[in-house]
């Protein structure tokens, strides 16, 4: 596991497969970063599947409202929700879509952002400036790799739990 710097804006995601580590930017995309991290810290993302898995592109989670493997869950229904709080405003950067890099997933509107994220597989410089950038995986990216494919996979693979590194 990477040394972590900040505990704070540090995310460990548990995945089937090993601990992937993310790295916050709450300089760069403040909003989006107390946003997850209140979702982690109330165990929100906890069993959320993975529910558009692209090869060569990116992975896709967080739909708290209908995601959760462990409560009436319904693959076609995943990634239609959001949590219940508002949606969040645009937080664009020069931070690049990089192999790594937490993205905002969000409808055709800029700032339609709420609870679910990617991870992109690959550097994906088309979605730069369209898309909030706001975390980096600082290890565990193998295990990401791992993830079952899939628009929708038909075993997805999920989060087992989020934790800020800082309560860990």
């Amino acid at each position: 596991m990477a040394e972590i710097k900040d505990p704070e804006n540090t995310i460990l995601m548990e995945l089937s497969n090993g601990t992937v580590t993310i790295e916050l930017l709450p300089d760069i995309a403040p909003k989006h970063v107390e946003r997850m991290k209140e979702l982690v810290r109330s165990g929100a993302y906890d069993n959320v599947a993975f529910h558009r898995v692209i090869d060569g592109f990116m992975a896709q989670t967080g739909d708290v409202a209908n995601g959760n493997m462990e409560n009436d869950f319904n693959i076609g229904r995943a990634g239609t929700g959001g949590s219940d709080m508002p949606d969040l405003p645009a937080e664009f950067s020069k931070i690049p879509h990089a192999r790594g890099s937490i993205g905002a997933a969000r409808s055709s509107s800029p700032n339609s952002a709420n609870s679910q994220f990617f991870i992109n597989f690959g550097d994906n410089d088309f979605l730069n400036g369209q898309y909030t950038v706001y975390g980096m995986v600082s290890s565990g990216m193998e295990h990401v790799d791992k993830l079952t494919r899939g628009e929708p996979p038909t075993a997805p693979d999920r989060m087992i739990s989020m934790k800020v590194a800082a309560d860990a």
